[in-house]
């Protein structure tokens, strides 16, 4: 099915390009396994991912499932999850596990997977070779507590996103406690490397240990930089690893859906949930209140939308035509191809699309 092929002519998402239905029906029953991608149904698609091999991997938060999606046969298999809620399977098959909200997936450089389960308070760790599952962080309680001893003692709450570094690293979104937290590859250790007690904004310029951070949401490492969308705090922020310093990029703190064509840093955005650098460095991020994916231009300091039309076009209208013509219904996920396509998990509209590049 070439339709699923990585055909891209530009690099660039523009106006011009177009929105997709890559899996997912728009019906949120669970009626089977595996199948052909827009046959299967997807019930609350949140993370999505470039994995290994090209395959599209999208967490089913509400089958409680982790999916794989070729991208070249338009198959859809699950990989992890019974489809029913609980936490049991450590030490087993993945697809023989039970699972609890599995909101966002990533990899490590040697294939394999990790996804964060946020009802379950924890992330786990499916072995490349073997299909083994694991749990590599939480203890499925949740509070706070665990910093400088064992990640697998430690308590979290309402951890959302993960992304991990080129030497393992974990880094946690740990949402609730309004922290990010890290996981030593090598020790299994966790510490917080962002966030207080408080529930304030932080500063350009500032510290990120020991000062507060409000509502951490979205991760996306790259280079010795971790890329952060506020939840609560309607904007995006960038944390230099090596210093320790916080970077605001985009959004005034206000909640909002304004800005485009102009600074980022003026910008308004509505509860963002989903973060994701692109192969031009471009920074995008998923507005989900405001019903739309935003573009991040830091060479040019303009911000722009990409997709979905706002808050008052809400739906799931669109595909076949332009991006920015098209409506969501509550978008988390985002993940970008090496050529520029832009993947997301259309929560509420029980599917994961995709804007690429029109022929021209």
């Amino acid at each position: 099915m070439l339709l699923f092929a990585f055909a891209f002519v530009a690099n660039q998402v523009s106006a011009a390009d177009i929105i997709e239905t890559l899996a997912g029906t728009g019906q949120p029953e669970n009626n089977g396994n595996s199948g052909v991608g827009t046959e299967v149904n997807v019930k609350d698609p949140f993370g999505v991912e470039i994995g290994p091999k090209g395959g599209l991997y999208i967490t089913e938060v509400g089958n409680h499932r982790v999916m794989r999606l070729d991208l070249f046969t338009g198959k859809l298999v699950t990989i992890a999850g019974t489809g029913k809620k609980g936490y049991s399977g450590d030490g087993g098959p993945a697809t023989e596990a039970e699972l609890n909200e599995p909101y966002e997936v990533r990899f490590d450089t040697a294939g394999n997977m990790y996804f964060v389960e946020m009802q379950n308070q924890l992330v786990r760790r499916v072995d490349a070779k073997t299909g083994i599952i694991t749990t590599v962080a939480g203890t499925g309680k949740k509070g706070f507590s665990g910093d400088g001893g064992p990640a697998t003692e430690a308590t979290f709450s309402s951890p959302h996103s993960i992304d991990l570094d080129e030497s393992g690293n974990i880094y946690i979104a740990d949402i609730g406690n309004h922290r990010i937290r890290m996981v030593d590859a090598k020790t299994g250790i966790v510490t917080t490397i962002a966030g207080s007690d408080g529930r304030t904004l932080p500063k350009d310029g500032q510290k990120a240990e020991g000062n507060s951070v409000l509502g951490p949401r979205a991760l996306f490492y790259q280079n010795s930089v971790l890329w952060v969308a506020l939840r609560e705090g309607h904007s995006v922020f960038k944390l230099d690893l090596k210093t320790g310093i916080w970077h605001h990029i985009a959004g005034s703190g206000k909640k909002g859906f304004s800005g485009d064509g102009g600074d980022p840093l003026k910008a308004t955005f509505n509860g963002p949930k989903g973060i994701a650098v692109g192969p031009k460095g471009n920074v995008f991020v998923v507005d989900t209140e405001n019903q739309a994916i935003r573009k991040i231009d830091l060479k040019n300091n303009v911000i722009t939308t990409i997709a979905g039309q706002g808050p008052e076009h809400r739906g799931g209208a669109g595909d076949g035509g332009p991006a920015t013509q098209s409506e969501m219904d509550r978008p988390h996920g985002i993940c970008i191809d090496a050529y520029g396509g832009v993947y997301i998990g259309d929560t509420l509209n029980h599917r994961v699309r995709r804007v690429r590049a029109k022929k021209r």
